[in-house]
């Protein structure tokens, strides 16, 4: 390429030049000064009112329209609270469908829109987690939330931490990836103690020896009242051993009456399923294949 040379240039437009070079020099510097303010300024207007609304279930920046009744709720949970409890007709009890949700209300400028997690009129982020599948917002990022494709809803915890059991239909801890007791759709059925639907519920699952499940604050509550066989299948809920010990001493330190003495009925046990004929006792019938006294007596 030929050089140019700078001599040949007429004096005038030299300096023309010149003013030329330092009008776009100002202008770059300008330039980067606005966009250098923006990138100040958007994160502060996303993070406007960050966990200032929302209600008990999350915070979040924004309302639902319910597809169902065509009325304003926080959250799916408040409509459920509010539209599917003992206090309404039976004939008008729903719950809402979370995938069928379009629109959403602002919290802050009060726009009704599409579901999307920016308000297209304030430009406030309505919901530092947002999953489009289950319209869900919420701005407690700590809840480490993830979208489980198995599940088809969202879950909490983190996906590092848990996998997804595709007999039992859900989610388990990766602590029981290796050790869980299949039960087909296992978490598609109610708490056998409160009746929650365990597999939307909000709060901490616990899967049985038996491989039912079980709200841990039911179970809990099980076992402050001293019950600790399985609702649905009677099997033992933890490892009885302890208490079979006591109650052989218990057995022992009560003789039966004369009558009684050679008494045998027919039992079966519920942590085995193993049928049995033994010795009656008044105090429990003890399992002659696992030792349990986790039994029923099915026949005299």
């Amino acid at each position: 390429m030929a050089e140019v040379d700078i001599k040949s240039f007429d004096p005038q437009e030299f300096r023309l030049f010149q003013q030329m070079g330092s009008c776009s020099q100002h202008f770059n510097e300008d330039f980067i000064f606005s966009e250098e303010s923006m990138n100040v300024e958007t994160p502060q207007i996303l993070d406007k009112g960050l966990m200032e609304y929302g209600c008990l279930h999350y915070r979040r920046r924004c309302r639902i329209r319910a597809p169902c009744c065509n009325e304003v709720f926080d959250c799916r949970h408040c409509h459920n609270e509010a539209k599917n409890n003992i206090n309404v007709d039976q004939k008008h009890r729903h719950d809402m469908p979370r995938h069928e949700v379009k629109q959403v209300i602002c919290s802050l400028c009060g726009t009704e829109q599409e579901v999307q997690q920016v308000c297209i009129n304030c430009g406030v982020c309505m919901g530092k987690y947002f999953c489009e599948t289950c319209k869900l917002f919420d701005d407690d990022t700590s809840k480490k939330q993830y979208h489980c494709d198995g599940c088809g809803i969202c879950r909490i915890g983190g996906p590092e931490n848990f996998f997804h059991c595709y007999k039992c239909g859900c989610c388990y801890s990766n602590l029981l990836k290796n050790s869980h007791p299949c039960v087909e759709g296992a978490m598609h059925h109610d708490c056998p103690v409160c009746f929650e639907f365990l597999f939307e519920s909000r709060y901490d699952v616990t899967v049985l020896p038996c491989g039912h499940t079980i709200h841990e604050s039911c179970l809990k509550e099980m076992r402050d009242h001293y019950q600790y066989a399985c609702p649905l299948c009677s099997k033992s809920v933890c490892d009885m051993s302890k208490v079979w010990e006591k109650f052989d001493m218990e057995i022992a330190a009560t003789p039966m009456p004369e009558p009684y003495l050679n008494k045998m009925v027919w039992i079966l046990c519920n942590d085995c399923g193993k049928s049995s004929e033994v010795q009656f006792h008044v105090v429990a019938q003890k399992c002659m294949n696992c030792k349990s006294y986790n039994t029923r007596q099915t026949r005299s």
